[in-house]
């Protein structure tokens, strides 16, 4: 890692490639960890940042939650895919109809993950998000 951690700043947090050191600060309840877990999905295998990811997701700090969120959606489009546990982390998160920071996750993997990939009720979504948004277009050019 060429950048140094500020934990009290968040500055070069974008930078963190060693999910030791991120496991380090959770323990010890810095601030930031949201921003760090966007800098693990840039630069750690999808496999180590997942677990850290979702961790985040729960942290109390609901600014910090929102980046977990954009770490989820970094991790689908870098990676093309997602882990079992991240599937789950959203799906618990997105419930029926809520438009919210998940929402923008959501979006993010069913627009770069493939659709043969995604878990089922991901597929769901996705086919009744293109039936409505067909819907709404066919609404507007009457």
């Amino acid at each position: 890692m060429t950048a140094e951690l500020n934990w009290d700043s968040g500055e070069g947090l974008l930078a963190i490639d060693d999910p030791a050191a991120w496991d380090a600060a959770y323990e010890r309840g810095e601030r930031h960890l949201g921003t760090a877990v966007i800098g693990l999905a840039f630069n750690c295998p999808l496999e180590e940042a997942s677990p850290r990811i979702v961790r985040a997701m729960r942290l109390p700090d609901a600014a910090q939650r929102g980046f977990a969120y954009t770490a989820a959606g970094t991790a689908a489009r870098l990676n093309g895919e997602l882990t079992p546990e991240l599937y789950a982390a959203l799906r618990a998160a997105a419930g029926p109809g809520r438009r919210s920071i998940p929402g923008y996750a959501i979006a993010d993997t069913m627009t770069f993950v493939p659709f043969r990939r995604l878990p089922l009720w991901l597929k769901g979504r996705t086919i009744a998000s293109y039936v409505t948004n067909k819907w709404d277009t066919w609404r507007s050019a009457e």
